[in-house]
């Protein structure tokens, strides 16, 4: 199961933000996060806030969980007050989010649209297991006002997907991203996973020469991190599988870089490749850029002018608060300036335009280029953007420069 929540400061009844959050609301874009908690079974290697059927007890359902949702999306309009917020993007992740009807997800988008307003030219995403949708689904989607989706693909190769309790077969992402785009979404994403004990070189080269032949706008490759309290971590302690080894990780992500910038798509973050501007997931980088956005759902996390909230977790227990109209809000934090220079700096150097170097101290980013973790020409027009070779070491690049 999922760690527990981290400790912060007690949240009002009502959701009330500290006037800090609010000072400059409306400057900021907004965007929505949806977390979808249910999943019919439990991938070994996750350790996000989902559950199965098993595990949901009372108090708590899939049926009902669209209008829970919606409660929370009418608690945030009271809470953020009259201030114009049109909303830039939404995300719905998960869990498995189409385990939900379209209608169910159709219902939560137009609440947010007629409590804030999607702005026009919204994206709206989706994520989405590959034998969880099929053609009527992803036509009634596209109806409900989405826009993009990202499947769960994480290997071509069966016995890496079996390695992970994946439960589709690789023959059936082509099948569905055809679908989508029949459906009329212009934007798909594949999620892929290297690392996996038991993957080889040529496995994870299969998996994106295969992800590559169905031609995606977007790709987002990630390395295997074994969390603890996962089923995974129990076997790679018992010896049953073998730990994650990092030089074979760092060849893994060179390989994704050479095979994916081949064929079109560019890294606009170190683990993100898209096609073009239009086709990288402006949720994500609201998210990298500082923007506020509002988390639905059990566990979800908030952010909003320095200041970030993260809800209960447990479905039951968020259904619970919001039928007695009460914050669904576990605890929260006020980030000071310095908090959020470091943050500011951590996410931004993880894109391909970099952070301005007027954060950071002149005398490391200039040890960083020497070192060859840090481009030069970027570094003479104010920005510091990782090289490759930064790229792999990204943690401590960060840790040298801040």
């Amino acid at each position: 199961m999922p760690a527990t929540l981290p400790d912060g400061d007690p949240v009002p009844a009502d959701g009330t933000l500290p006037r800090s959050a609010l000072t400059g609301l409306g400057s900021r874009p907004f965007a929505f996060y949806v977390h979808v908690p249910f999943c019919v079974t439990r991938c070994g290697y996750c350790d996000f806030n989902t559950y199965t059927a098993t595990e949901l007890g009372p108090g708590a359902s899939r049926e009902s969980y669209a209008d829970t949702a919606i409660r929370e999306v009418r608690m945030a309009r009271r809470v953020m007050g009259e201030t114009a917020l049109p909303v830039e993007t939404v995300f719905v992740g998960g869990g498995t989010p189409t385990l939900l009807s379209p209608d169910d997800l159709g219902r939560v988008l137009a609440a947010i649209d007629a409590e804030f307003g999607l702005a026009p030219g919204a994206e709206v995403t989706t994520e989405a297991n590959p034998e969880s949708v099929d053609e009527a689904y992803l036509g009634k989607l596209r109806e409900a006002g989405f826009t993009r989706v990202s499947y769960g693909m994480q290997s071509a190769r069966e016995h890496v997907l079996a390695t992970l309790d994946r439960t589709h077969t690789p023959g059936r992402v082509p099948q569905v991203v055809e679908w989508t785009r029949q459906a009329g979404f212009e934007h798909v994403n594949l999620d892929l996973i290297y690392g996996t004990p038991g993957e080889s070189d040529d496995d994870w080269r299969a998996s994106l020469e295969a992800a590559l032949a169905i031609e995606p706008d977007h790709v987002s490759a990630y390395a295997l991190i074994v969390e603890e309290g996962t089923r995974l971590a129990a076997q790679v302690r018992r010896g049953e599988l073998a730990s994650p080894d990092d030089d074979a990780m760092a060849d893994r992500y060179l390989m994704a870089e050479e095979l994916l910038g081949a064929h079109g798509l560019r890294w606009y973050e170190i683990s993100n490749w898209a096609t073009g501007d239009s086709a990288a997931c402006r949720h994500n980088l609201l998210y990298w850029t500082g923007a506020d956005w509002w988390g639905v759902g059990p566990g979800a996390h908030s952010h909003v002018g320095g200041t970030r909230w993260w809800n209960v977790k447990h479905p039951a227990a968020y259904a619970s608060r919001l039928a007695e109209d009460v914050t669904p809000a576990h605890a929260r934090e006020i980030l000071d300036p310095a908090d959020r220079q470091i943050e500011r700096i951590m996410l931004e150097l993880r894109l391909a335009e970099g952070c301005p170097v007027e954060l950071l101290d002149d005398a490391a980013v200039r040890r960083a280029i020497g070192d060859g973790l840090i481009e030069a020409g970027p570094y003479e027009r104010g920005r510091a953007v990782l090289t490759l070779r930064g790229r792999l070491l990204a943690d401590a690049v960060v840790r040298d420069l801040t």
